[in-house]
């Protein structure tokens, strides 16, 4: 074990209650990382508050010129705090291929559906426009298009007759953090990894997102 933690930036433009599971982890001892910095496009974002002020990056892109440098800036705030994950965590844009290949094979997206259904917003009240009887989340790679990286891992709930998209949101929050903490703890143990694009885990690719079971652990 290298005397280090694992450093984790995590992107956020909300409320932060992914980032807050992460810390919560790490304070608990369930997740062997450290939080290097918190980065936003919303300066008011709450996610921004749950950390040291000496690790919060955040400015409106409508500061900059054009997106490209915005990302620019981005990226090399990131850079300097020399991550070796980068969690997309309710971070509300979509990210420039310039800055994802920047930054290939250590971006990471958790999203609220079973991709590849549902990519992009209102999952919930799409899965039930579609009569969908699971729903659930993924966290997977990110890649230049949408939503449309290699996923890592995914939990699954039932919809219920009478959800609505609200209750269906709820019920998927709550699987939301322990699928990332332990993808998290897997990929922070150097388990689980990105060749070219391919998840690989403990040393064989990995064709099938894991499943988080009820006990909040990855199975193949």
């Amino acid at each position: 074990m290298s005397a280090s933690p694992p450093r984790i930036a995590v992107l956020a433009s909300g409320r932060g209650s992914n980032l807050q599971a992460i810390l919560d982890a790490i304070g608990s001892g369930r997740l062997r990382a450290e939080v290097v910095g918190v980065f936003s496009d919303r300066p008011a974002a709450e996610a921004l508050l749950r950390v040291d002020p000496g690790l919060r990056w955040a400015h409106a892109p409508k500061e900059f010129s054009d997106r490209a440098t915005y990302e620019q800036a981005l990226g090399d705030a990131l850079a300097a705090a020399q991550p070796d994950w980068i969690i997309c965590a309710g971070y509300m844009r979509i990210l420039g291929a310039i800055f994802v290949q920047r930054f290939a094979g250590r971006l990471v997206n958790i999203h609220p559906s079973l991709l590849p259904l549902h990519k992009g917003l209102d999952t919930h009240a799409r899965a039930l426009q579609a009569g969908d009887a699971e729903h659930g989340a993924s966290v997977h790679l990110v890649v230049p298009e949408l939503d449309a990286g290699a996923v890592l891992a995914q939990a699954r709930v039932p919809v219920s007759p009478g959800d609505d998209a609200q209750a269906l949101a709820a019920r998927v929050l709550a699987v939301e953090h322990p699928l990332l903490i332990a993808t998290l703890r897997l990929l922070c143990s150097g388990r689980l990894a990105e060749r070219d694009g391919q998840p690989w885990l403990d040393g064989h690719p990995l064709f099938n997102p894991l499943a988080l079971d009820s006990a909040g652990n990855l199975n193949r």
